[in-house]
C-alpha cells in the first residue's frame, strides 16, 4: 500500500470534522434552534433556512468515511479491522441516506439511514479499538470508550430515554463519537504506518498476557521441582539404614586377630 493512499485515507477521516463546522453554521441560521431539544436531522428539513447545506454535509460525510474505509483501513490487519471496514461502510451508507432523504421527505428511509449511521458508527469504533489495541493500549481504550458511549446513547435515543441530555443532546452524543473517533484513528494509523506498508496484527514483542502466562508457567515449574525434591528427601528419611554386618560372623575362630580379608583368603 502506497503512502499516497494512506495519506488520502487519513485525510478523508480527519475531514469528517467538517460536520461540526457545517452544523454550527446551519444552526446559527435558524433562530431558536436548540442543540438539546432539536435533533440533527431537523437542520436538514425544509424548516431549516440552510437545509441544503446541511444535507450536502451529510452526503460529503458519507464520501469521507468511505475514503478512509477504502484507502486507510486496509493497512490494519486482522479480522476486527475487516469487521470495522464493513460496519463503517454501512455507517457511510446510513449518513448518505440521511442526506438524500430528509426527515420531512421520507421518514422511513431517513430513519433507516440514521440507525445505520449511529449503530454502525458505534460498532465500527469498537472494532477499530480491538484491531488497534495491540499496537497502542491508549488508542484502543480511547476508541473503546467512544464506541461504548455511542452504543449506549444510540440505545437510549431509540428507546426514548432522553430526559437527562434531551432528545437532541442524546442523539448528538451518539452521532458525534464517530467523526471524533475516526480522526483519532486516522492520525494514529498514519503515524504507525509511515515506516511500513501494513500494520501487523500484533506487536513484535510479547504482549502483557503472554508475559503473565509465561510467568505463571515458570512459577508452576519451580513449584513442581520443589515438590519433587521434598518427596525425594522424605523417601530418603523414611528408608531404614542398613545395619553393619556383625563382626563376630566374619572373625576366624582359630585366629581371632585375623581381619575379614585374611579369613576370606583362606
Amino acid at each position: 500500500m502506497t503512502g499516497n493512499r494512506l495519506r488520502w485515507g487519513a485525510l478523508g477521516w480527519v475531514l469528517t470534522l467538517q460536520f461540526f463546522v457545517v452544523e454550527a453554521i446551519v444552526a446559527l441560521q435558524w433562530s431558536g434552534y436548540s442543540y438539546t431539544d432539536n435533533v440533527i436531522s431537523d437542520l436538514g428539513s425544509a424548516l431549516s433556512p440552510a437545509h441544503r447545506l446541511m444535507n450536502a454535509s451529510f452526503v460529503l460525510q458519507a464520501a469521507l468515511i468511505l475514503t478512509g474505509v477504502v484507502l486507510l483501513l486496509p493497512a490494519v490487519r486482522g479480522r476486527a479491522a475487516r469487521v470495522g471496514q464493513v460496519v463503517l461502510a454501512l455507517a457511510a451508507v446510513g449518513v448518505l441516506l440521511v442526506g438524500l432523504f430528509p426527515e420531512d421527505r421520507s421518514t422511513v428511509m431517513h430513519d433507516i439511514g440514521a440507525l445505520l449511521y449511529l449503530a454502525g458508527g458505534a460498532v465500527g469504533l469498537l472494532a477499530l479499538a480491538y484491531a488497534l489495541r495491540p499496537r497502542s493500549e491508549l488508542l484502543g481504550t480511547v476508541l473503546a470508550i467512544l464506541g461504548l458511549a455511542g452504543a449506549a446513547t444510540t440505545i437510549f435515543f431509540a428507546a426514548g430515554v432522553t430526559e437527562y441530555l434531551g432528545r437532541g443532546g442524546t442523539e448528538r452524543v451518539a452521532g458525534y463519537v464517530l467523526p471524533i473517533g475516526l480522526t483519532v484513528a486516522a492520525v494514529a494509523i498514519w503515524r504507525m504506518a509511515r515506516g511500513g506498508a501494513t500494520l501487523p496484527e500484533t506487536p513484535s514483542g510479547p504482549s502483557r498476557r503472554q508475559l503473565r502466562e509465561e510467568a505463571q508457567t515458570e512459577r508452576a515449574e519451580r513449584a513442581r521441582e520443589r515438590d519433587e525434591a521434598l518427596e525425594q528427601a522424605a523417601r530418603r528419611l523414611e528408608s531404614p539404614t542398613p545395619a553393619p554386618a556383625a563382626l563376630d560372623d566374619e572373625l576366624d575362630p582359630e585366629d581371632p586377630w585375623a581381619t575379614p580379608t585374611r579369613r576370606s583368603d583362606r
